[in-house]
This record gives C-alpha cells, structure tokens and sequence, in this order.
C-alpha cells in the first residue's frame, strides 16, 4: 500500500484538484501534521454495570468499587486498556482506576466503602497478633489458631473476634477465650456466643476418671470349678 501510493497513486494527476497527490502533500499538507501521540490510541469500551452492595461493580470478572451512595444504581463504565472510570446516569464522573491485570483483582478506594467496612478491610495478621496480646494468651492463642487455617482466610472472622472488646471488654474476651479453647473450638461464634450467654464466668466442668469395666464379677476359680463339675458323656 505504501508503495503504491508513493508511486501510482501519488504521481498521476488528481481528477478534482488536477494535482498530483504526492507533490501536494510534500508542498502543502505535511507541515500543517501534528505529531502522533506518545502513546496508542485507547480503544474504549463502553457498558452499564449495576453497583452491588459491597459497592463494587464486575467488568470481565475484576471489580471496581464506587461511592456506596450509589449502591443499587446502574452506572455506565468506561473501559480502556489503562483505565476504567465509572459514570453515574448523568455522565458525572464518579470512579477512576487502573485497569485490572486479571480477573478476580479488586480495585479499591478506601472512601467509596461504608466507614463500619473499613476496619475489616485493612486487618492486618501482624496488627491482629498485637492487638490479641494486649488483651490476654488466651485470646492471643485463639487468634493464632485461627490465622493458621490452611484452608480458609480466617482474617475477617479474627477482626470481627477483636472487635468484641469494644462491646464486652477486654476481661470478658479473655475469658470468652479460655473457654472456647477448653472445648476446643476457639471460632468468632463460639467466643460470641460465650459472651453473649454470659457462660465465660462459668468453671469448665473436669471429666470424672471412669473406673474400667469389669468383665467377670466372680472370680475365675469360680468358673473353672463350675466347669469341672460339669459331667462327662463319655
């Protein structure tokens, strides 16, 4: 193509201007180009999303949040290779982010969430750990134990376990504590439901040693006697 037109196209006569295109371009038109951009063009794509309630909304499985006023609402999201910004129905810019890089990647403005939401989205394990410490061993070992789930992320449910000192007390946490792990089960709904029950005052009952069963009451002099008396058939 560049090829034809720096020769056939370029170098016969024009019917409308009865030029020759390539000469006017080298006159006239090349010094009134700007330069190209330093970067490509950005092709866009536009799409409507509905901001769900954890106040993002889902473009090719990332998410990108937006002010929780607007939960409910259908936004329209403006989609380029390097950005993705977020429109209310008027087409007032709401949101910017940067692109995700794959699915399942959130992206995140801390003041587009509810106030009561942040605490549990910036725990922290070492900040959990601390913070367990200054309430008790017992609350700090519930904690660890949960931290050390293999399977699940257990970081939320070890915020919402730290967050009942505000409402019962650092004492009553610790209590709380020891006795979910007497039973083995240090959970955030054992430890609130302990709390909740007031049961953490309550002295964890000792198993009672059982005494072995006995098989045989009599003795076994007995049974072999009672075996030797019995008659023979022969």
């Amino acid at each position: 193509m560049r090829q034809w037109c720096l020769t056939t196209a370029g170098e016969r006569v024009h019917g409308t201007t009865k030029e020759k295109p390539l000469k006017r371009f080298t006159e006239i038109e090349q010094s009134c180009l700007k330069p190209l951009p330093e970067t490509p063009y950005d092709l866009i794509v536009w799409r409507q999303a509905r901001l769900h309630r954890d106040c993002y909304v889902v473009f090719e499985g990332a998410f990108y949040s937006a002010p929780f006023r607007l939960v409910g609402q259908k936004l329209w999201l403006c989609a380029g290779t390097r950005q993705v910004r977020l429109f209310n129905a008027d087409y007032e810019l709401v949101a910017t982010h940067e692109r995700a890089a794959k699915p399942g990647q959130r992206q995140t403005h801390h003041d587009h969430l509810p106030p009561e939401k942040l605490p549990g989205l910036l725990l922290d394990r070492d900040a959990c750990l601390a913070e367990a410490q200054e309430i008790g061993p017992a609350t700090w070992q519930a904690v660890q134990h949960l931290l050390d789930d293999p399977v699940m992320d257990r970081l939320p449910s070890v915020g919402r376990l730290l967050r009942l000192r505000h409402r019962f007390g650092d004492e009553r946490l610790e209590a709380a504590c020891q006795r979910a792990i007497a039973f083995d089960d240090p959970s955030y709904n054992t430890v609130k439901r302990i709390l909740a029950e007031g049961l953490e005052q309550i002295p964890v009952a000792i198993p009672l040693a059982l005494t072995p069963a006995t098989t045989f009451a009599r003795q076994s002099t007995e049974l072999v006697g009672a075996l030797a008396e019995v008659p023979s058939w022969n």
